[in-house]
């Protein structure tokens, strides 16, 4: 039987010397006239490197799309071609005047990218199934075996997106030249549900362990703080020494033996842990070339075995070395350490060139690691910080970097920082040899300049525990640690204060209606397992530091707060003064007594809480409330600090209860006061008003 072959469009709805890149913002080389740009006609490569602005962090190819393969057919490179053009320009004017309408932002060209993969996949199944080469003879069914196929041998979040890539198709038929089947293959159900990739809303990004968080962070600001001195000045001096060699080895003799004749003076010689004891070390031969001036790949010349000279020069240096006058690595004095083991020296054995490489890499990769872990920025908004970031913001240091995730416009934003992250960007600054990026590839003149945050975590891990012996560092256990992590682990620290969830949605970048802060932003802040021991610890340790002070205050004879709570607390450290009197006890034994009384407190802005869980009765915050499933404590959201016979109000309480109902009484006096809000202020006023008398009362 012959199948008559679906009606196709005779020609494609776009121009071919039509640009691809349309209704975005194209880097200014880009808009120069006759300036280089991919348009639709371009069959081979469509690429938008120096068209459009590319995150730092992604690789050239990311930006590059190439038509090749399956893609170099006729008919499929067509169809590639068009697909391209309409995920760039979902508002083709063209598409809008057939009708057309596939949503209003562009897609990211790395994302298109990918797509291009999935239409590549496609065609080779099609073919190794036997489908006839032209998709107008394809069908649903065969769209939905090819999921199935995929089901083995791909994870749920890439099978999301090949679903997801063919129901774009199937939107996209009526703009495309084949006849490609219209019909949705799984109608009413989203790509993730066709995948079975339904999120349950919890955020799947794990915090970094506290048993890695320290160590780490230790780590990276160890090395931006006190070895950078060392490694900068290093770098610095071997950069004059390269500068000023020459490149002929000639006449050097008299400087080697001003050197020789110089007691002070060491040869240069290489560290290897595996060199046998017993043998003199390795000369630096290249290091020491570079110390007389030489180029050091002149070195073979100047100490080779090429000429009666170059030997007499090599037997002189050899002499020295095993008379003791050596050097391990480059000649300078080194930060001592005190080690695991309690000794002290330098915190490295000493480094060649090489070696110095490395450690520039090193403490670029520290300063990456410490401003991630204290930022809360994303891998592609760190690697898009550019020299002179560090800003004002507020009245308040922060980094100003660009915002690419989830916007096409990429805008400028402003992290605030603490100092130590200021200090880890200049640091980087000075690593760094790119002219306007301060996290970069190191190689010189390097084709590609991405950098893979994840790799420079791993490699910074890698380093610490490889000379941990000498540095003094901590080991930082085994285990997955990526950029994205830090942000998670300290979303969550923060979260332990009150009030902020506002001032993370900030510093996250979530954005939303909500007071500035998302879904999104409740999961990062998220309690983790893993910290859940070290933080009740770290709370209980600091509650009872504030209870001591708290015991000191009133040991003087100073107020320490008002309320029927504050009047328990007094008299559980009277009876406590008492005992330490009966015991003749000292300051240990106030401790200790402290400890046993197990007096729980909960400092809070507004007041501090006596909630005793054992004996809940009274609480304000627990009458006619549902107690959440799993929840113990106080209900901080309903606190009533004018009613709870639980609350204390505290010395640094009272101003601020003071200045609320003097506002309060100010408000009221606002003329055409809507009814409502009137009682609303009327109410706030009672209940400062409430615990203002509770203060007088008590200090009466």
């Amino acid at each position: 039987m012959i199948i008559p072959r679906p009606t196709a469009r005779t020609q494609s709805l776009f121009r071919p010397d039509e640009p691809i890149v349309q209704g975005r913002a194209l880097l200014p080389e880009a808009r120069k006239e006759g300036a280089r740009q991919p348009r639709f006609g371009d069959f081979e490569v469509l690429d938008f490197n120096g068209v459009v602005a590319k995150p730092a962090n992604r690789n050239p190819a990311w930006w590059r799309i190439r038509l090749a393969g399956e893609l170099a057919e006729p008919h499929w490179n067509l169809l590639a071609r068009e697909v391209v053009m309409i995920l760039a320009n979902p508002q083709h004017e063209t598409l809008q005047a057939h009708g057309l309408h596939f949503g209003f932002a562009p897609w990211d060209i790395g994302t298109i990218n990918l797509n291009m993969g999935c239409l590549r996949g496609l065609i080779a199944w099609a073919r190794s199934e036997g489908l006839d080469d032209d998709p107008a003879y394809w069908n649903v069914a065969d769209l939905r075996r090819r999921i199935t196929a995929l089901r083995t041998t791909v994870k749920a979040p890439t099978l999301t997106r090949h679903v997801a890539f063919l129901k774009k198709l199937s939107l996209f038929a009526p703009a495309l030249s084949c006849a490609w089947p219209a019909e949705d293959p799984w109608p009413g159900k989203t790509a993730g549900q066709v995948a079975e990739d339904v999120r349950d809303g919890e955020l799947s990004t794990r915090a970094v362990p506290p048993d890695i968080w320290f160590p780490l962070v230790r780590a990276a600001w160890t090395y931006v703080h006190t070895f950078a001195p060392d490694i900068l000045h290093a770098l610095r001096q071997v950069e004059q020494l390269k500068e000023a060699a020459a490149t002929s080895a000639a006449g050097r003799d008299a400087a080697l033996d001003a050197c020789l004749t110089d007691p002070e003076w060491k040869v240069p010689c290489h560290y290897d842990p595996e060199w046998p004891g017993d043998l003199p070390p390795e000369v630096n031969w290249s290091m020491l070339a570079l110390l007389l001036g030489v180029n050091e790949r002149r070195c073979g010349a100047l100490f080779g075995r090429s000429s009666a000279a170059s030997r007499s020069r090599r037997a002189k240096v050899l002499r020295a070395v095993a008379d003791g006058r050596y050097h391990l690595g480059f000649p300078m004095s080194l930060v001592e350490v005190t080690r695991a083991n309690g000794s002290r020296g330098p915190w490295h054995p000493g480094f060649d060139l090489y070696e110095l490489s490395v450690l520039a890499t090193t403490l670029r990769n520290a300063a990456f690691v410490l401003v991630a872990a204290l930022s809360m920025m994303r891998d592609s908004e760190l690697q898009e910080i550019v020299r002179g970031s560090v800003v004002e913001h507020y009245d308040a240091p922060a980094i100003a970097s660009t915002l690419v995730k989830g916007h096409d416009g990429r805008p400028r934003k402003h992290w605030w920082i603490s100092e130590p992250v200021a200090e880890a960007i200049a640091v980087a600054e000075a690593v760094s040899p790119h002219p306007t990026r301060v996290f970069s590839t190191l190689t010189p003149r390097a084709v590609n300049e991405e950098l893979n945050g994840g790799h420079m975590v791993d490699s910074f891990i890698t380093a610490v525990n490889a000379g941990h012996t000498f540095s003094g560092l901590e080991p930082i256990p085994a285990g997955t640690v990526r950029p994205h992590m830090f942000r998670r682990t300290m979303a969550m620290l923060t979260d332990q204060f009150a009030g902020s969830e506002i001032a993370l949605g900030i510093q996250l970048k979530h954005i939303a209606t909500r007071a500035l802060a998302n879904r999104a932003t409740r999961g990062y802040a998220a309690p983790d397992a893993t910290w859940a021991k070290y933080l009740d610890d770290a709370v209980h340790a600091a509650r009872f530091r504030r209870l001591k002070d708290l015991y000191g205050v009133h040991s003087r004879g100073e107020e320490i707060g008002f309320g029927p709570a504050a009047e328990r607390l007094k008299a559980a450290f009277d009876q406590i003064t008492a005992t330490v009197k009966a015991r003749h006890g000292d300051a240990r034994v106030e401790d200790d007594l402290l400890h046993k009384a197990r007096i729980t407190i909960r400092f809070g802005t507004l007041n501090n809480c006596l909630f005793d869980e054992r004996n809940p009765a009274g609480a304000v915050c627990l009458e006619n409330a549902v107690v959440p499933e799993g929840h113990a404590g106080p209900l901080e959201d309903r606190c009533r600090p004018d009613r709870c016979p639980n609350s204390m109000i505290g010395t640094e309480h009272v101003a601020l209860y003071d200045s609320h109902h003097r506002t309060q009484l100010q408000l009221l006096q606002t003329p055409g006061l809507p009814a409502g809000r009137k009682a609303l202020i009327s109410r706030e006023a009672e209940r400062a008003q409430a615990v203002l008398d509770k203060i007088r009362g008590t200090s009466a």
